[in-house]
């Protein structure tokens, strides 16, 4: 198999997904909406950034396809599109843990 056609395209889009999913906040942010929808407010204030800067974050996840939103009045809501992301997760923590650095998250 060669990287060309539709495959090449099968690759960029993955390589999207992952590039959206390739900053903390984003990370946090998806693994906080594992536990349900959120607004932007609640977003922006567990995050710790102005309402623009979380702003940019939902929407290149939500341009990668990993999250919806639905407009309630001058409320944005966001939730993860699939949940089966929160798989990748998993095989992340089993990296970290075969290197040793499992209890990084603990120390901090």
């Amino acid at each position: 198999m060669r990287l060309e056609g539709r495959t090449k395209k099968h690759m960029e889009a993955r390589a999207k997904v992952m590039k959206a999913l390739a900053h903390p906040s984003r990370l946090f942010i998806v693994d906080e909406l594992s536990r349900g929808e959120r607004c932007v407010c609640e977003l922006t204030e567990m995050i710790g950034a102005d309402v623009s800067t979380v702003s940019k974050h939902l929407a290149v996840l939500k341009s990668a396809g990993v999250l919806i939103d639905d407009k309630r009045g001058a409320q944005v809501f966001y939730r993860l599109r699939v949940p089966c992301i929160l798989n990748f997760f998993g095989c992340v923590e089993a990296v970290l843990e075969e290197m040793g650095l499992s209890d990084v998250a603990e120390a901090s």
